[in-house]
């Protein structure tokens, strides 16, 4: 069978990595990338995603022109967490016919906070007669998809605790800076503020949670508190001197009945002495799973995006999440 061809929107640390995997994975042809940051325009594809060969192909600013010249089987799209910022993006490659596997936080499970986006963008891949989904580690696996395929085995459920714990200094320098890593307290409340600081994607998942157990929530909230350093600690692109953030500590909670039934705790910083992921069933029976080392967040972002992609162009035509679509499994292409 053919390779599937695939063009990659956004080339950012992520979509690098996934253009980097699909190059060297079986099964899969890149014919394309699209990205508007003028360092990256008119690169090779190869030399922007660090491969040790060119691949004839240039990034190009504009995704219609490119989408009707490469003619892809799928679009990996990786530019923003926001719904709405992808907005014209999702339309343009939609109007191609194209099917979208996207790492968009916000649109991993949109119909609790942004209905009126869910069904616009539900509307536009059936008219296409594509699927499109959103996905990743977090949202779309750790703290939601895999918790809910444990609850599998369970004849009762009454609370569900995710705790994600890791150490930053094992990720890249735009993670660091995501989760305030160096800044001072009044810094980090500012950008916890404005929305620059925090992990999107909290509320995504709680709500998948509680539809997928048939749960209905009084509320969900999302808190963010900085993780300070009390020695100095460093990573490889920056230091933290003692008193100043050296991470995030998020907690999201989804409340039934006056009760915390669902609660996400992440704790990121530089310096952090474990990194895990576990989680927490109560009910008959409890479950309790715990990753040792935890699941590598870039690692697990680029690889369950490519792996879902033989899902994609399998399912019926419409937006589609981790809940409803059949879980992907390591997709080791075609030879």
């Amino acid at each position: 069978m053919p390779n599937i061809r695939v063009m990659h929107f956004g080339l950012g640390p992520i979509g690098a990595a996934i253009l980097k995997q699909i190059a060297g994975r079986p099964g899969f042809k890149v014919v394309g990338g699209v990205d508007v940051d003028p360092a990256k325009m008119g690169r090779d594809l190869g030399d922007v995603a660090g491969l040790p060969a060119r691949l004839g192909l240039k990034v190009s600013a504009d995704g219609a022109k490119a989408l009707k010249s490469a003619k892809p089987d799928v679009v990996v799209l990786c530019t923003s967490s926001s719904i709405r910022k992808i907005l014209p993006q999702l339309d343009t490659i939609l109007k191609s016919k194209t099917p979208i596997v996207a790492t968009t936080e916000e649109l991993a499970y949109p119909g609790y906070t942004h209905i009126r986006y869910a069904r616009q963008i539900h509307a536009w891949a059936k008219k296409a007669k594509v699927a499109v989904l959103s996905t990743g580690v977090n949202p779309g696996f750790v703290m939601d998809a895999l918790p809910i395929a444990l609850t599998a085995v369970c004849a009762r459920v009454d609370r569900v605790v995710v705790n994600r714990i890791q150490d930053a200094r094992a990720r890249r320098l735009p993670f660091q800076q995501k989760i305030g890593a160096g800044m001072t307290t009044e810094q980090f409340q500012k950008q916890v503020a404005d929305g620059s600081v925090r992990h999107v994607g909290f509320t995504e998942s709680i709500a998948m949670i509680a539809d997928a157990l048939g749960w209905t929530l009084d509320r969900i909230t999302d808190n963010v508190e900085p993780k300070l350093a009390s020695v100095t600690t460093s990573s490889e692109f920056l230091a933290v001197d003692p008193g100043y953030v050296s991470g995030i500590v998020q907690e999201g909670v989804g409340y039934r009945k006056g009760e915390p039934a669902i609660r996400l705790h992440m704790e990121a910083y530089l310096g952090a002495p474990e990194t895990y992921d576990s989680i927490e069933i109560d009910g008959s029976p409890r479950l309790f799973v715990k990753v040792e080392g935890g699941i590598h967040g870039d690692i697990a972002t680029t690889s369950i995006v490519i792996n879902s992609i033989p899902r994609v162009l399998g399912a019926a035509p419409g937006l589609h999440t981790m809940r409803d679509m059949p879980l992907p499994s390591f997709f080791p292409g075609r030879s």
